[in-house]
């Protein structure tokens, strides 16, 4: 496969990373250098590994979470969609108690934004690709992905504020509805 082939899946896959961040961007949270770092490592880690797991599994491990794996990215991305949404309709202004860029919550975003490189990876053993290559510009475009939609709605959120924040909750659950609807009707 092709540099630019590898490059445009990449580029597909970085998008939900990039929107996500871009939700994320708009939040009241403290954005350290040491945040933006573990919310974009994370991102492009997850989307490189899960590459590499779909890669390495083939066909049977798909086929198990195949029926499901969209319902789990809706309810992951919902449920801080959600959360989001309703800190953006609270009047305290400190930053909110679930972190994005901690713990369960940054694993639960992980995993919900990379489900889908774990199907890439299947195909791209089916057409015998070299991985590592593949998973390595896949894991660094939606690390530099997330970057940037960090950054953009970092500025959007000091401009508008909390109602960056209602926006950005909508748009981690329009994420999550487009991926359980993409699978649903295909």
């Amino acid at each position: 496969m092709e540099i630019v082939a590898t490059l445009l899946i990449a580029l597909g896959l970085a998008m939900d990373c990039f929107a996500v961040s871009l939700g994320i961007g708009t939040s009241p949270i403290k954005k350290t250098l040491r945040t933006v770092f573990r919310l974009t490592f994370h991102f492009g880690l997850f989307q490189a590994l899960m590459t590499l797991i779909g890669w390495l599994a083939g066909s049977r491990i798909v086929n198990l979470i195949a029926g499901f794996d969209h319902w789990v990215a809706f309810a992951l991305l919902a449920w801080v969609g959600i959360r989001m949404i309703i800190e953006s309709f609270s009047n305290k202004e400190e930053a909110r108690e679930g972190n994005p860029s901690k713990g369960g919550l940054l694993i639960m975003l992980s995993v919900a934004t990379s489900i889908d490189a774990l199907a890439v990876g299947l195909s791209l053993a089916l057409v015998e690709v070299p991985i590592l290559f593949a998973s390595v510009v896949i894991g660094v475009t939606s690390l530099l992905l997330s970057l940037l939609g960090l950054f953009i709605g970092s500025r959007l959120g000091m401009k508008f504020g909390k109602r960056m924040e209602l926006i950005g909750g909508l748009i981690l659950i329009g994420i999550g509805a487009r991926i359980l609807l993409s699978h649903l009707f295909v």
